[in-house]
Formats: C-alpha cells, sequence, structure tokens
C-alpha cells in the first residue's frame, strides 16, 4: 500500500497488492495513464502512453470528464448554471495525501480502523467560470487490489447550481474486446451471472426503481476474453449505494472503454447553494491479475472486515428458525412456542418471528406502521412471548418492515402526508402498501422512537429490516418544487440515519435487511446490516445459482440461506432434506418450516445438519471461498471454503440431475497448501499439492438433487 506523487512528471501512483493505479496531471487535466498489474515505485515513467500532444478531450483518457469542451463520450458530472448552460471545465488545484481514509458524511462506506491500513489522495479541481469545485478521492488499502473512489462537489462561487449528474468513479481504459460481466434476474431469480462482450456503443445496467433492485446488482466487471476463475485480467465496479444506481462501459471510436459507475443522473435533481457540497456514495474498483476468483476474493474480504461493522462482524452467525413458511399470519403464542420448543431440541438457537405479530395483521392489506403487539394472537404481548423463547434456550428474533405503511392502518389515518407522493396525482399502492417518506426528518424521528421502544423492552436479539417494494409518486410534501429531484437520494440518507442511529443504540442486535429476498442485497445496507436474506426462493436447486452468482461480490457471510418446507413454495420442486441443508449451509444457516412436523428421521437429520454447522460456520462464514464448477455451465456445482490458515476446508458438491452408468466424480481443489496433507474425512489422507493438481475421487453421487460435502482438515506431517 502506497501513493506516491512524482513531481517532475506530475504523476500519481497508487499500489495496491499486486497492483498500481497511475493518474496525471497534463495542462491542468486529470488525465488516466494506467491500472493493472504492479509497477515499481519508481522510475520508467518519462513516456507515459496516454500523454497528450493536444488537449483534444475525446482521444483522451480522462479521471473524471465532463461534458460541453470536446468530449462527446459520457460525462462523469453535469452541472446547470443559473444562465442555463451546462458547461463546466475543472482543471487541477491542488491535492493532499493522507493516512487511513477519511469518513464519507451521512453514507455507507469502507473504513479503516487504523491510519495504517489505509492511505488516501485527495484531488482537488475547480471551474474558474463557476466556482465549482471537485475533489476526487482515492483510499488504497494495505494488503489489497481494492482503491475506494468518490467525488465531493462544491459550489464555491456566487450563483446556485443544478447538479444533474454525479458519479462516483469513471475509468478510461484500453480495453475494448473485454467480456462485461453481471448479475441480473427477477424476484426469486436474483443474481444471474451474465457475461457478455463490449462492442462499439454504450453497454449499461441501471435502477429506476429507488432501491438497488432484484433486477441488475449494483455492480460490474471488465473480463479478458477467456479470463476464468482463476486466470485473466479482471476490473471490478462496484457500488456502495441501496437507491438508483447506473453503470456503465462506453466503447468509443478509438477503442477506448469509459467506464462509469454511481448515482443513476435520471429524475436527479440536486441544488447547490454557494457553499454546499454534495458527497457521492463510494465506488470500489478491484482489479485481478488471476481471474474472477480472485477478484470476489478481494470484495469478500474487504466487505467482511472493512465494511460490515458491529458486535457480529467476526463472530460466528446463530443457526434460526423462521415461522413465516411455516404459519404465514395465521399463529398463536403456542404454536410459535412450540416450534421454538422443537427448534431448541434440534439444536437451533434463535427463533425468528415474522410478519403478522402488530396491529390488525392477519393478512398484507392491512397495519403496516402500527408497531405495537397484535393482543389477539399475542395476549401477554412481545416481552412475554420473548421471555418464554429465551426460557426454552433461543434468541428471539423479530420482523419489521419500517419504510412501509398500509393506507388501512392508524399511522396512515394520522399521518396521509407522511407517504411518498405528489399532491392531487394518483397513489399507487403495490401489496397494498405505501412508502413513507425517508426525506422527512419527522418521519425518520418517529421510526426511531417506536423501534427502540420495542428493542428497550422486548428481549430482541435479531431484527430481519424488510423492504418489499419500489418506490413510485417520487415526491414529497414537505419539501419546495425545485427541490422535488432529490428526493430519491434523500430516502437513502434518511434510511441510513435510521439505520445509524438504531444500530448504534443497539450493538447486541443481529441485524439482518431484507427486501423480498434480494431487492437491496447491496453493499450500502451490509454497512449497517452484516447480513442480508439473499432471495425468498429457498428451492434448493434455484438457490445454486442465486448464491453462486451473489458470491461475485459478497462474502457467505452476508447471505442468509434456510431450509424450507417441500413441495417448495417457490417452484413445486421436491429435493431431499439432504441437498436442502447442504445448498444453505454455505450461507448463514438456518430452517423456513414448520419444525412440528418433521418425522422422527426428518429430526435426526436436521439435529446431524445443525451440528455440522456449528463445526464448519467458522470457515463457511470467515475464510475463503473458492468456486470450483458453475451451475450456470452445467449440471454439477461444486465450491469450497478454506480458513485463513489454510489448515481446514470445507468442499460442498451438488448434482442437479443423475445420469446412468456415471464415472466417479473427481474434484480439482484449490486455495490449499501445497506443503500440508490434508485428511478428508471418510476418504483418506492427500498432499495439498495433488489435491489442487490431480484432485480426489469419490463415487457418483445416486439420484436426482444429490449432494455431498467434504471436511478437510491438515494432519499431523511430522
Amino acid at each position: 500500500m502506497n501513493i506516491q506523487y512524482l513531481e517532475e512528471q506530475k504523476l500519481f501512483h497508487l499500489q495496491g497488492e499486486t497492483s498500481s493505479y497511475l493518474l496525471q496531471i497534463v495542462n491542468g487535466v486529470l488525465v488516466h495513464q494506467y491500472w493493472g498489474a504492479k509497477l515499481r515505485e519508481s522510475g520508467g515513467f518519462q513516456d507515459l502512453p496516454n500523454a497528450p500532444r493536444d488537449m483534444n478531450l475525446d482521444q483522451i483518457a480522462q479521471e473524471y470528464p465532463q461534458y460541453g469542451s470536446g468530449d462527446f463520450r459520457q460525462p462523469a458530472y453535469q452541472v446547470k448554471l443559473e444562465d442555463g448552460s451546462r458547461i463546466t471545465e475543472i482543471l487541477y488545484e491542488s491535492h493532499r495525501i493522507v493516512p487511513g481514509k477519511p469518513k464519507l458524511e451521512a453514507l455507507p462506506a469502507v473504513y479503516a480502523e487504523s491510519d495504517d491500513e489505509a492511505m488516501t489522495l485527495e484531488i482537488t479541481a475547480r471551474d474558474a467560470y463557476s466556482g465549482l469545485g471537485v475533489t476526487l478521492l482515492y483510499t488504497v488499502f494495505a494488503g489489497s487490489d481494492a482503491i475506494a473512489r468518490s467525488a465531493k462537489l462544491t459550489n464555491g462561487g456566487a450563483q446556485k447550481l443544478h447538479l444533474l449528474r454525479a458519479l462516483s468513479a469513471s475509468v478510461d481504459l484500453s480495453v475494448p474486446d473485454y467480456d462485461m460481466i453481471y448479475l441480473a434476474g427477477a424476484w426469486a431469480r436474483e443474481a444471474h451471472l451474465q457475461r457478455r462482450p463490449i462492442g462499439p456503443g454504450g453497454t449499461r445496467i441501471e435502477s429506476r426503481r429507488g432501491m438497488s433492485g432484484h433486477q441488475v446488482n449494483p455492480f460490474l466487471a471488465l473480463a479478458s476474453p477467456g479470463a476464468d476463475e482463476d486466470h485473466g485480467q479482471v476490473y471490478g465496479f462496484s457500488f456502495v449505494y441501496s437507491g438508483n444506481f447506473l453503470a456503465e462501459a462506453e466503447v468509443d471510436p478509438m477503442k477506448k472503454v469509459r467506464v462509469q459507475i454511481g448515482l443513476n443522473p435520471f429524475d436527479f435533481d440536486w441544488i447547490l447553494e454557494p457553499g454546499d457540497s454534495f458527497q457521492t456514495p463510494e465506488a470500489i474498483l478491484v482489479y485481478s491479475g488471476e481471474g474472477i476468483g480472485a477478484m470476489s476474493r478481494t470484495y469478500h474480504k474487504l466487505y467482511r472486515t472493512r465494511l460490515c461493522r458491529g458486535e457480529y462482524r467476526d463472530q460466528v452467525r446463530p443457526i434460526l428458525v423462521n415461522n413465516w413458511e411455516a404459519t404465514y399470519f395465521d399463529f398463536t403464542a403456542e404454536k410459535i412456542v412450540e416450534i421454538a420448543k422443537t427448534g431448541a431440541e434440534l439444536g437451533i438457537e434463535l427463533f425468528v418471528l415474522d410478519d403478522g405479530w402488530f396491529g390488525k395483521r392477519n393478512d398484507d392489506t392491512t397495519s403496516l406502521g402500527d408497531w405495537f403487539e397484535n393482543r389477539e394472537k399475542l395476549p401477554l404481548g412481545l416481552a412475554d412471548l420473548g421471555k418464554r423463547i429465551n426460557d426454552e434456550g433461543l434468541k428471539f428474533g423479530l420482523w419489521f418492515e419500517p419504510e412501509m405503511v398500509s393506507p388501512d392502518s392508524d399511522l396512515y389515518r394520522a399521518h396521509p402526508d407522511w407517504i411518498l407522493h405528489v399532491e392531487g396525482r394518483r397513489r399507487t399502492l403495490a401489496r397494498t402498501q405505501s412508502v413513507l417518506d425517508m426525506s422527512r426528518q419527522e418521519v425518520v424521528d418517529y421510526l426511531y422512537g417506536v423501534l427502540s421502544g420495542i428493542f428497550s423492552t422486548v428481549p430482541i436479539g435479531y431484527v430481519k429490516w424488510d423492504m418489499n417494494r419500489s418506490l413510485t409518486e417520487i415526491g414529497s410534501a414537505a419539501a419546495p418544487a425545485e427541490r422535488q429531484g432529490e428526493i430519491a437520494h434523500r430516502y437513502m440518507l434518511g434510511v441510513y440515519q435510521l439505520m445509524e442511529r438504531i444500530t448504534a443504540a443497539f450493538p447486541h442486535i443481529l441485524f439482518e435487511s431484507c427486501s423480498s429476498g434480494g431487492g437491496r442485497f447491496d453493499p450500502g445496507i451490509l454497512h449497517y446490516m452484516p447480513q442480508t436474506w439473499t432471495s425468498d426462493d429457498t428451492d434448493a436447486v434455484e438457490r445454486l445459482k442465486i448464491q453462486f452468482g451473489t458470491s461475485l461480490v459478497y462474502p457467505a457471510s452476508a447471505m442468509g440461506a434456510h431450509v424450507s418446507a417441500v413441495p417448495n413454495h417457490q417452484v413445486g420442486r421436491l429435493t431431499p432434506l439432504k441437498m436442502r441443508g447442504d445448498v444453505a449451509m454455505s450461507g448463514n444457516f438456518g430452517y423456513e418450516l414448520d419444525l412440528t412436523k418433521f418425522t422422527e428421521d426428518e429430526k435426526e437429520e436436521v439435529k446431524r445438519q445443525v451440528r455440522q454447522y456449528k463445526e464448519i460456520r467458522s470457515i463457511i462464514q470467515q475464510g475463503d471461498l473458492y468456486r470450483l464448477r458453475s451451475p450456470f455451465e452445467g449440471k454439477e456445482t461444486a465450491w469450497m471454503f478454506v480458513s485463513p490458515d489454510k489448515t481446514d476446508a470445507v468442499v460442498s458438491y451438488f448434482k442437479v440431475l443423475a445420469e446412468p452408468f456415471a464415472p466417479k466424480q473427481t474434484l480439482k481443489l484449490k486455495g490449499l497448501n501445497p506443503e500440508l496433507d490434508y485428511e478428508i474425512e471418510g476418504i483418506g489422507v492427500f498432499a495439498g499439492d495433488r489435491l489442487m493438481n490431480m484432485g480426489f475421487s469419490f463415487d457418483a453421487l445416486h439420484g436426482d438433487y444429490a449432494s455431498a460435502v467434504f471436511r478437510l482438515k491438515a494432519a499431523d506431517v511430522r
């Protein structure tokens, strides 16, 4: 980790563990020179390939390009002046290099716990005519190839500015024949891996839903032709934000690729009064010269240890049972305790009471916002129920959807203006609910008071924070007309403020986010809540693709994964309890069904799964992930987790459909210490280098929907 400024060349050299990033000041323009494999710290930079002989900006690789001065590609930012013009030209003014990583005001971000963990470059450029100042922030981290980038735009002039576009990162690369990799899908089939060549013109992914969304994740990567898990160059771009976003790769006629990521400029108009500043959310850029897998592990480690926070960041997560698919809205206190008691007998550690415990909530048409107990279902209240579950030896968890309100609720009747709406227009309902206007401070304060009141009086150890619909009629009754273009972003700032206050006040609670499953599975939410419900689809076969795709960016410790009943409630498939358990054990493990309906044989299988997960969960949740076989390429899936010291590993193998007269299976492993010998339980002892180069074999699994989990431990090598 190092940042150098070479005065003679006016060159900045940012060094990661195995990578370098170069940018240069040329006639005041911030020119991008290189991003790739690590270069020596000094020398050899006199003749840089991108140093322009003229200032034809359309052919120059830039760090934060503008519109209107000769560059016809997509700009990184754009402002409108009081005279109606949209032309600015920022030129270098100053820079500083500081140890550590400054905090981003009111936004989630990765962080450094000490100044020797990171180093930050701040470059300020200014438009002389308007007074607009742009400060670009670059942070490099010790032992990592990640760069955190963001921008702060300040109105240093005498007239207000309209900020129309403010992206977090823009990089111009010479990789026109690369592939673009991203994650796409829909509700119940999130994070399906997509890969296609980029070509002339622009390829974009985005959200205009007010949330990051099920449809595409706020991430893209460029991969060299043929790059796979272990080979090739990969450039990753991940956005630490939970609302509208844009990620784009644009190939110009000179075969340069401009990659940009940040806030979606669609329906965005932010007013900067003189002296005001706007901080963009953060983008995390990762370079890998060793394939897609190395990129993923860089994201995993950074997000697991320096994005997530709180008491559970470095702790193993509890095994839970959630009553949603067991009872839906139809339950009593006695039924809940019965499920919890059975869970305790099976070794489960946490019971989560899902939707239906509040107001008059017997279906999804009423009571969101009325966060008080439904005394018909819970006659003695939540505190009594929580104590009874604690008495069974389990922690007690509770479901909330704080950002929503039902029109049929006391809260809506008291404050109909508290929802996102435009006066005189139809108020669109989805799931029979409206969205609270989180841009209003009084709404945030109200929710904090209600939630903290419950958390202070009920023995809660876990909260599932749900958010089940996109934003419509994005307007606020509390904002003036000229500020309505700010509401989508101000909504997210309000959500982040509430999450920050709640998680800080109740650090003992494990928070899990949800948005109809993976609708807000993004780095922004992980800053406040270290795990997310990966998908409402709990079918083991579908989860192979969902969890495999999600792992491209996010660590297993962030993925909620549960065993549910069969036929599966989403797709109707019948899969064995063993496979359901083996798939779910590759994340934060739990059950989402009625444990009391299990047969004795099924209970014994659950006891075995619970024992097994308790033995391996530290490896799953805190180890390094290596993907071995992709569910997007065939009927087999395999992945493995390796402990940080490489003495323990867990290998999971899944076969969806059986085949006749099948040969033995052979798996080549990854990430082991080649100098160590490893014992594979029930199979034998093998040298680490053999396991990685020759692999190990096992009998073909019998039947459809079959799975196996192998535990490896370093053997005595004396």
